[in-house]
């Protein structure tokens, strides 16, 4: 097997990594373009929990300047809410009759406060003993799987998000099919983009669009709510924090999704520890002025494996954009009046791409799937993560489905959940550590 150090290398050399040559013009659309890739998902968390869907844009944007600043402007990545801390707002803060109480909120935001100097902590130790001791536990053979099982977990929810109108969906699918392997020019490189417009067009057509929020939208708002700020509770604490361990094996995954896209080692350059850090102190930001907890996204991945454009100056423009459109409630409409259907057609694709990286990660690795020790472990990771993963539960709140997720158990007077993701990635990393036959090594140059 090749060495770990080496598991982000790609056939990535006809990538864009310097945008200027494109000229400001297009580079700003690319940005809007990954605004637009994050919007959906990033969105749907303060409508899940209760918080506010300005402070979360703002603090998306906010938080993903702060992780390039820390990570000195190498990874191509923009941070919006995480989805996997629900749990732990629903369990602090649950919705009644579609409202959450502002105090309960507030206690649920000093949870994930605390959770996000988890990362701090292991950012420390990552930096004071290496990399090395830490990422000799996440192989190919064990990140690969992880990588895969980040894109199909999330396969339900465009799926799901299609069969609300499978025409607008494979309208938008087409465009981004069409633009992007026929496509010349810019055409090729915003292809996500050109299907949500297009398919917005058609469904303008249709008659499917209903503006009549945007009209009683204001152009212009504060996008912080004072009543969800941060306060401290330590039953609310100890129910969050434990989700930290989970997300930062996702942020691992994340960040070799990224390298193998880009074909460059970010674990290594600027540093596995510099990454955490800038993710643990996003998400503490985002609490702490009542937003959700922040983590790198799979959507924006899927644009950078489209668009092959690598220039973390993209991602900076986009989170620009964000923290400008926090101020406007009637943009914040516009784009919300996006169907359901065109926001499935578009994931639909960009998971899949997820998935695919983790595929391309262990081929180009060369993992030596005829020893029985790496099937077992790959199979356990996958099996784990799509056969924990998916729930469907109707929202009342929303009027719609959502993923009810994750293995819950008490450790004294508290619950935890743990997701698929989650329970995937402990057992292939306690697997891989104690089966024998290990033979990789993780290069850190």
């Amino acid at each position: 097997m090749k060495e770990l150090g080496n598991q982000v290398k790609s056939n990535s050399n006809d990538g864009i990594y310097n945008v200027k040559q494109l000229g400001l013009s297009k580079t700003i659309l690319l940005g809007f373009q990954h605004t637009f890739a994050m919007f959906g998902a990033t969105v749907l968390v303060p409508i899940l929990t209760g918080l506010s869907v300005s402070t979360t844009l703002l603090m998306a944007g906010l938080g993903t300047l702060l992780f390039h600043l820390l990570t000195k402007g190498k990874v191509p990545a923009f941070l919006g809410s995480s989805f996997a801390f629900l749990g732990g707002y629903a369990a602090v803060a649950p919705l009644k009759d579609g409202v959450a109480d502002p105090t309960q909120l507030a206690y649920a935001c000093g949870g994930v406060f605390v959770a996000g100097f988890l990362y701090l902590i292991v950012a420390g130790l990552i930096y004071a003993f290496g990399a090395k001791k830490v990422m000799r536990f996440f192989p190919p053979v064990v990140t690969g799987p992880i990588i895969i099982a980040i894109g199909l977990t999330l396969a339900p929810t465009a799926i799901n998000n299609c069969n609300s109108n499978w025409t607008l969906a494979i309208v938008a699918v087409g465009i981004v099919i069409v633009c992007n392997i026929w496509g010349k020019g810019m055409v090729k490189i915003i292809p996500i983009m050109l299907g949500i417009v297009g398919s917005y067009i058609v469904a303008l057509c249709m008659g499917e669009i209903d503006f009549t929020a945007v009209k009683e939208a204001a152009w212009i708002g504060v996008p912080l709510t004072t009543a969800n700020f941060a306060k401290f509770d330590i039953s609310a604490i100890v129910t969050i924090v434990p989700i930290a361990l989970a997300t930062m094996m996702e942020h691992i995954g994340d960040i070799s999704a990224i390298g193998a896209t880009t074909g460059k080692n970010y674990i290594a350059n600027p540093g596995l520890h510099r990454t955490l850090l800038g993710d643990g102190l996003a998400t503490s930001l985002s609490a702490l002025f009542g937003g959700p907890a922040n983590t790198t996204y799979g959507e924006n991945t899927g644009v950078l494996a489209l668009s092959k454009v690598y220039d973390p100056l993209v991602m900076q423009i986009a989170a620009g954009i964000a923290v400008v459109l926090s101020f406007s409630p009637k943009f914040a409409a516009i784009v919300r009046t996006v169907p359901t259907a065109i926001i499935g057609g578009v994931s639909l694709i960009l998971y899949g791409m997820i998935s695919a990286i983790g595929v391309r990660n262990v081929v180009e690795n060369a993992v030596d799937f005829t020893k029985s020790r790496n099937l077992i472990v790959a199979a356990v990771i996958l099996v784990s993560a799509l056969g924990i993963q998916y729930q469907y539960v109707f929202n009342e709140a929303i009027g719609a489905n959502v993923i009810n997720s994750g293995i819950s158990f008490n450790i004294g007077n508290f619950d935890i959940t743990l997701s698929g993701i989650a329970v995937a990635a402990l057992a292939g990393i306690i697997l891989n550590a104690i089966l024998p036959g290990k033979d990789y090594e993780f290069n850190e140059e």
